[in-house]
């Protein structure tokens, strides 16, 4: 049974973890069906946003620690990280689409973390994010130090990392760790309206916008300013602007098409 199901509706690429038994956690096979996974939604034309969730009662547990204490398993961490972890969190974060992490349930250790790097985060109600490193001697992973204090502040980030402490849906919310949460009733039809708010738009200006986005970490003032007016002058010569502008004029809604 695949550890990664991909199932394309309606112009989104729904991602699942598929581990269930072991709360999504991952070994390498699983880590390199997830890189190839997002390979083909960013290659698939047909796919206008994705969507990434888990089976079952969590998101993702993180590794597998069952593949990391088996000597005949053990890759080594340096192995795990450079070619299981960063290059997921590379793709996430350089794929030209937006990208939701539905997280339904736990996700800790790299699972958060994987979840922080996406585009636009909600939760079941009952989710949690928990840094588990401290927990068994590591230190956070999959961009956690990178995003982490960036969304919530150096302070909160520091404590949670080091403490290790459980993270509710709400508490992730109102400490801007997370866009939504919502009901568990409700979810799963929430997260289909959000994607497909976010298929319908023009996602190219959305690709352009994540660009500036991952570019404003690193950029200053001047820097971010010039490659604001580049990447508008890309955005201008666009269909999609063409398409927004008369669709504005002529009082109708725009068809957009990511060009």
């Amino acid at each position: 049974m695949s550890s990664i199901i991909l199932n394309i509706k309606n112009g989104i690429g729904y991602i699942t973890l598929n581990r269930p038994d072991v709360f999504n956690s991952f070994n390498r096979e699983m880590a390199l069906e997830m890189q190839a996974t997002l390979d083909n939604c960013a290659n698939d034309k047909t796919v206008r946003a994705i969507v990434i969730t888990g089976e079952g009662k969590a998101f993702c547990a993180g590794q597998d620690l069952k593949e990391v204490t088996t000597p005949e398993l053990m890759p080594g961490f340096r192995k795990i990280l450079e070619e299981h972890y960063n290059p997921i969190i590379e793709r996430i974060r350089t794929i030209d689409k937006p990208i939701v992490a539905a997280v339904n349930g736990v996700a800790a250790g790299a699972g958060a973390n994987i979840a922080l790097a996406c585009d636009i985060v909600v939760a079941n109600e009952n989710a949690a994010f928990i840094q588990a490193f401290s927990k068994i001697g590591l230190v956070p992973d999959s961009a956690g130090t990178f995003f982490l204090p960036r969304l919530i502040g150096f302070q909160k980030a520091s404590a949670l990392m080091m403490l290790g402490d459980k993270v509710t849906a709400r508490e992730a919310f109102e400490m801007g760790m997370i866009y939504k949460f919502y009901p568990t009733a409700l979810f799963e039809e929430e997260v289909e309206k959000l994607a497909l708010t976010l298929s319908k738009m023009p996602t190219h200006a959305l690709a352009l916008t994540k660009r500036l986005l991952n570019k404003s970490m690193i950029n200053n003032l001047q820097e971010q300013l010039a490659m604001e007016s580049d990447l508008q002058i890309e955005a201008s010569d666009s269909y999609d602007y063409n398409e927004g502008v008369n669709a504005f004029i002529e009082k109708r809604q725009p068809i957009f098409k990511g060009e």
